[in-house]
């Protein structure tokens, strides 16, 4: 996953663990939202002053977007590469929406997916963020269209299937079952709606 906002370039080392400050950011983030979360919230949960905050990260957008990226990489990069790599392309989805409930509804993880969450208390005036977030948004359409191009490649798919809004419903179930999961849905009741979620892939013409 890619952001559009360029990362700062730390001045000096950090006196503290960056991994752990980003995992008590990402906390903060989860919880509050990108906008109500302040520089003293933030600052408290990492234990860090301001000044050591703009030094290692350059402002609270890049702060954002490089938890984001570390909620991305610890939590969703193995799955949407088990999506890609899965030879059967009903098998890909249905394990990759498997793999998101887990994550969703995971006591390690914040509950939800922070990339849908945060992006609903974003202002106008944050347009940097508001863009990064949109196009994090847009590459998990782009995994599944990649995926279900391949598949009629592969005559897995009727080559009649509209793969671009496959892939947008896909996409969309995916930020439902993100929100569903912030409301408290448990684990069985998010893979009812993956069951649901399955069954818009049209059947193999081998089959």
């Amino acid at each position: 996953m890619t952001t559009t906002i360029a990362p700062h370039r730390s001045k000096g080392r950090p006196r503290f663990d960056r991994a752990v400050a980003l995992e008590r950011a990402l906390g903060v983030f989860w919880r509050r939202g990108y906008e109500p979360a302040s520089v003293a919230e933030l600052c408290a949960a990492m234990e860090i002053n301001p000044p050591s905050l703009y030094a290692a990260f350059g402002s609270k957008a890049q702060l954002f977007m490089e938890a984001v990226e570390h909620y991305e990489r610890i939590y969703w990069d193995a799955a949407w590469e088990r999506l890609a790599d899965v030879a059967d392309v009903h098998e890909a989805i249905a394990g990759f929406f498997h793999d998101a409930v887990r994550i969703l509804t995971s006591q390690d993880a914040p509950c939800g997916c922070l990339v849908i969450l945060a992006a609903t208390n974003v202002s106008a005036e944050s347009q940097e963020v508001n863009d990064a977030l949109k196009a994090l948004r847009k590459e998990g359409r782009d995994w599944f269209l990649a995926r279900l191009q391949r598949a009629v490649s592969d005559a897995q798919l009727p080559a009649q299937t509209d793969t671009d809004g496959l892939a947008a419903a896909l996409n969309t179930m995916l930020e439902g079952l993100s929100l569903q999961a912030r409301d408290g849905a448990s684990q069985d009741e998010l893979t009812r709606i993956v069951v649901v979620a399955i069954t818009m892939l049209p059947d193999s013409p081998r089959r």
